[in-house]
């Protein structure tokens, strides 16, 4: 319960004391000039405590942003696969607002910030990896350390995103690509490439392969971590198969790297520079490794798969991502109504 008690000071002038008690909780106290806001102040402290909500808005005003950013990079970033973007986007985050209290970090300064970001040449896909950035930081805040009472990214929206670039490789640019790949310097470039395009695998998880996620019983490739932190299973067959085959029979001996660095053979190996001599050589342009996986897509499209299976075969955990290859399956969806017309109404 709250006591309150009337203070004379010297001069004459009243303030009033606050001290509420609670069983089971720190005593809290609270000076003021006015008896009214005294008893204001009372009722909402014993409601917030009972409901839980006071201390968090003691921590909100007694931390900084940029004191959580700190914890959060010490004990929590290394753990994501993308803490360096993360830790990057935070610093920007950081050096916007980092001395403001959490308590002042509210979604109308994120939102001015947010269209400040916007203003900088960045796209509207890049600022939203930077509200997610923050928006993910402040989950933490909330339900691990319960500095705050609730995310203010809830009351933030990301910005529109143009649709998704569908870029991929028609028959003569693909023919033009591998050939190139196979005369490269880099003798691994062709297998690698090989595996993009017959497996629609990200980058990063061509590039890091080890030999002991390949069964070749069972013809497939075990990817145990994931852009989505699912296991994913590729399958593996044809020239592509034969060639891990042969590679594994002259594999090195002091690394399980499929493709091994030069420098250190425990990393991986960076393709980027025989990669854009490949596409130069080849006279592709605007293309990138990324672009790989959407000619996968789009192959399976135009062969008649349909979007679940699409995203099942990139990993996808919606079909929202698919839906950019939709167009590209309009031939197929109009045999298959065709053949469904002449078998049900004759024509």
């Amino acid at each position: 319960m709250a006591v309150i008690q009337e203070r004379t000071k010297s001069d004459g002038k009243t303030s009033y004391r606050v001290l509420v008690r609670i069983k089971g909780y720190p005593a809290q106290s609270a000076t003021f000039k006015r008896i009214t806001d005294a008893k204001s102040w009372a009722v909402q402290t014993e409601a917030d405590i009972r409901q839980g909500r006071h201390f968090r808005t003691y921590e909100a005003k007694k931390h900084t942003l940029e004191d959580a950013i700190k914890r959060y990079n010490e004990t929590y970033v290394d753990s994501l696969k993308t803490s360096k973007d993360r830790k990057r986007q935070l610093g920007w985050w950081n050096k916007q607002i980092g001395k403001h209290t959490l308590a002042e970090v509210t979604p109308a300064l994120i939102t001015q910030k947010r269209d400040e970001l916007s203003k900088g040449n960045r796209s509207a896909s890049t600022v939203n990896r930077y509200l997610a950035a923050l928006s993910h930081l402040f989950t933490v805040i909330a339900k691990e350390w319960q500095w705050v009472e609730a995310n203010p990214m809830n009351q933030v929206s990301k910005l529109k995103e143009p649709r998704g670039r569908v870029r991929f490789l028609d028959k003569d640019e693909r023919e033009r690509l591998l050939e190139a790949c196979k005369s490269s310097k880099n003798s691994d470039l062709y297998l690698a490439v090989r595996l993009a395009l017959a497996t629609g695998a990200r980058r990063s998880e061509i590039w890091n392969l080890e030999w002991s996620q390949i069964d070749f019983d069972r013809e497939t490739i075990i990817l145990h971590e994931t852009k989505n932190n699912d296991r994913r299973k590729l399958h593996i067959s044809g020239e592509v198969y034969e060639m891990l085959l042969e590679k594994s029979k002259i594999r090195r001996l002091d690394t399980n790297r499929l493709f091994p660095g030069k420098l250190d053979p425990t990393k991986p190996f960076d393709f980027t520079q025989p990669w854009r001599t490949a596409l130069k050589q080849a006279k592709i342009e605007d293309f990138k490794w990324h672009d790989l996986r959407h000619t996968t897509a789009s192959y399976l499209a135009m062969n008649g798969a349909t979007p679940g299976e699409i995203a099942g075969a990139l990993g996808h955990r919606t079909l929202q991502m698919v839906k950019r290859y939709s167009h590209l399956s309009e031939d197929h969806i109009s045999s298959v109504l065709q053949s469904m017309n002449q078998k049900v109404f004759g024509g």
